[in-house]
């Protein structure tokens, strides 16, 4: 006999987990930080910002430098962003598939700005996939790791949070959907994910890893990952 699904949506993180942009952004923000002279590695921003709001990474760095960015910055690095989507932006390798075979009903939820994440989905061909249920943090009060954007993604999608499982690439994510009562899948397909990165997302709270689209197809059709609250009986 086939096994329930014990979940009724996916909820998906998008940038390095449906479109492979983290390598692209970590980079940019690098160049700029230390252009105007916070001098930051592309692998700072990896592990200190992966996940977060511009917002919120913006004023991490202010508290940590002790002045304030300057006022055009955002707007450069943006600008810098979508440019280099435009040219160099791919699908995360087997995403597409995945997506044209999952039946579950899906969602996405981001620290990305709603044109932004739109850009990024509509030119790796995946925005007819979730469209219109694309929910960026400007829609809640508090980005991740607070759980008011899963929360807002479940309530919009009519589904408890016991029955969401979320897709994440960070660790503000992950914290985020542990906070919400949700089951979460590590995911470390992108090209920003250094060799611990699985680890440290089990660290976090993440159910499992999933190192590829493939292995996250199987987690999510087959119905292997249990609910957080199943986990929590099993390790009393």
């Amino acid at each position: 006999m086939k096994q329930q699904n014990p979940y009724e949506l996916v909820i998906f993180d998008c940038d390095g987990v449906l479109i492979d942009s983290e390598t692209l952004a970590s980079r940019i923000d690098a160049e700029e930080l230390t252009r105007i002279g916070y001098p930051t590695s592309y692998s700072d921003v990896v592990l200190r910002f992966t996940g977060l709001s511009s917002a919120t990474m913006r004023k991490m760095i202010e508290e940590d430098w002790g002045r304030a960015l300057p006022s055009d910055f955002d707007t450069i690095v943006q600008s810098r962003i979508k440019q280099s989507y435009r040219t160099e932006l791919q699908a995360i390798s087997g995403i597409d598939r995945l997506l044209h075979q999952l039946s579950l009903p899906r969602c996405v939820a981001s620290s990305s700005a709603p044109d932004k994440l739109r850009l990024g989905l509509e030119l790796t061909q995946l925005w007819p996939h979730f469209h219109p249920h694309v929910f960026s943090s400007v829609m809640v009060k508090a980005g991740k790791p607070a759980p008011d954007l899963f929360l807002f993604a479940a309530a919009q999608m009519d589904t408890e949070p016991a029955r969401c499982v979320v897709v994440e690439d960070s660790i503000a994510g992950v914290g985020a959907g542990v906070a919400a009562g949700m089951t979460v899948i590590g995911f470390t397909a992108g090209g920003h994910c250094f060799e611990d990165h699985g680890q440290r997302l089990l660290s976090a709270g993440a159910a499992v890893v999933a190192r590829s689209a493939e292995e996250l197809g199987v987690l999510l059709m087959t119905s292997e990952v249990q609910p957080r609250s199943k986990i929590a009986e099993g390790t009393r």
